[in-house]
């Protein structure tokens, strides 16, 4: 089920803040928990009702080992356990989500007489899996008691959560429904705001400029783009990614807290970053901290001298680039930013610590340098082929061909200008309405405070408002009127869209 659509906003999402709150009132917190965990497989099940076949097995079967592993005295047998543990949990993985890709891959190579497996991927499975294996780890390592299913079940479904991360550790999530677990007008009242801007993000920005960047990848499969066009795709699918998670991270946490449950936070203004490392910690910053607690630190991390740790970084950053998408493309996506994060830490060593004074001054270029790359690479993230990214890319900086809508001829009064031909790429109402979209994003993505500094969230309390009480009620009346204009418009002229971070 969409956060986007009427079925969620005006029957869902009421329906299961009115039955949680009326359970955990009468009969508590065991009821509450019952209660918010059917209806999160019913949201879970809305989508696709066989995947609940497949995250039930997950679960029982992580559950089932986890508690194995808990009562087992025996070390040895303890690692084997956790062993298959992952490696079941991989094997699930890889056929719902590889299998036709191995398959493709191998025809290509060998031209075996192979077929496609009919496998419908169950949603979400990507972010479940990982879970449940930072689970077992953590059971593995001692940093988990013999638990019960309700609680271990409803860290898994919790709805917020469950479809686009962000990736929670049980310890963290289930603390939280022990003691901070209810339904009240404080509660909803603190999550409605945030919501209301993750849900403006989507269909206020993302939505509106995903209308102009797929058309232009879908020309792109045709030839290289002219040079606005090229810009506008790889600048407006930046903007549309960030919106569209980002959006849906705000969603996720104001929805948490409607319940009392404070998620983590998954975006802190990643495009102001000036460095690519800085970058991988201010985006997706949960599944950032899995890939680097769970696989970086497994391989030896940096200290393990400076060729393993480059190596290391370069196999996390491949396999972060595969968990994305089953394509070539993702892959590489993987390998830019590996390649990336590589050079950014020979530049700090051997270049930027002699450059203390000049760094200062040289942090804006830092910051253009980082936005640039970003930018290239995400062209391979979106492109459904290399041929189309660089149909892309060779627009962007090689253009054979720059155009303007022929209407600024008329409005310029002129027939020609060097370098520039009339009518060959967007349409006038396109280019103005993309660079105008394009203009008001970018503003709010380099101007704008983000949602953790609006709301004061420091991802593990309720948010903490600064403003007087007066001044407070003011401003979210203000606020919340404009947002709920923007979604309306947003959720009622059109079909709901999916979240991009669905597909992974």
């Amino acid at each position: 089920m969409l956060f986007n659509s009427p079925e969620f906003l005006f029957a869902f999402l009421p329906l299961t803040l009115l039955l949680t709150g009326v359970a955990l009132f009468l009969r508590g917190r065991s009821a509450g928990i019952a209660t918010l965990t059917l209806a999160s497989l019913f949201f879970y099940g809305w989508w696709e009702v066989q995947a609940l076949l497949v995250i039930g097995t997950s679960i029982a079967f992580n559950y089932t080992l986890a508690q194995s592993i808990t009562i087992s005295a025996d070390d040895a047998k303890r690692r084997k356990k956790v062993a298959v543990g992952v490696a079941v949990n991989l094997a699930a993985l890889a056929y719902f989500k590889y299998a036709n890709f191995f398959i493709a891959n191998v025809v290509a190579l060998t031209g075996a007489n192979l077929h496609a497996v009919n496998v419908v991927l169950p949603l979400a499975i990507s972010f479940y899996t990982f879970q449940q294996i930072a689970f077992l780890v953590d059971t593995y390592k001692g940093n988990m008691e013999r638990i019960p299913f309700r609680n271990y079940m409803i860290s898994v479904v919790f709805f917020p959560h469950l479809i686009a991360g962000p990736l929670l550790h049980y310890r963290d999530i289930i603390s939280q429904f022990e003691q901070r677990f209810r339904v009240t007008w404080t509660t909803v009242g603190a999550g409605l705001p945030i919501f209301a801007m993750g849900l403006a993000k989507k269909v206020g920005l993302a939505d509106p400029i995903a209308q102009f960047v797929s058309p232009l990848f879908v020309k792109a499969q045709s030839g290289p783009l002219e040079l606005f066009e090229a810009w506008a795709a790889a600048l407006g699918y930046t903007a549309q990614l960030y919106f569209d998670f980002s959006g849906y991270s705000d969603m996720a946490i104001g929805l948490g807290l409607m319940f009392g449950i404070t998620l983590p936070l998954n975006f802190f203004s990643p495009y102001k970053a000036t460095s690519i490392i800085e970058f991988w910690r201010r985006w997706h910053m949960t599944l950032s901290s899995f890939l680097r607690d769970y696989l970086y630190f497994s391989l030896g991390g940096g200290q393990v001298g400076p060729v393993r740790r480059n190596v290391n970084l370069m196999i996390v950053m491949l396999l972060g680039g595969l968990w994305h998408g089953a394509a070539w493309t993702f892959v590489f996506w993987g390998a830019l930013h590996g390649a990336f994060l590589i050079i950014n830490h020979l530049w700090r060593n051997l270049v930027g610590s002699r450059l203390r004074r000049a760094n200062a001054a040289l942090v804006p270029l830092y910051g253009a340098l980082t936005f640039l790359l970003v930018v290239i690479s995400w062209v391979f993230f979106r492109a459904a082929s290399f041929e189309v990214a660089l149909n892309v890319l060779t627009g962007m900086f090689a253009p054979a061909v720059v155009s303007l809508p022929g209407e600024f001829a008329y409005h310029l009064d002129t027939e020609s200008l060097p370098g520039i031909v009339w009518g060959q790429g967007m349409s006038f109402a396109d280019f103005a309405g993309f660079w105008a979209y394009a203009a008001a994003a970018y503003a709010i993505i380099w101007l704008a405070p983000n949602s953790a500094q609006i709301f004061s969230l420091d991802g593990s309390s309720t948010p903490k408002p600064k403003l007087s009480v007066g001044a407070l009620m003011v401003a979210r009346v203000a606020a919340m009127a404009i947002l709920c204009w923007i979604c309306g418009f947003g959720v009622f002229s059109a079909v709901p869209s999916e979240f991009l971070y669905f597909q992974f």
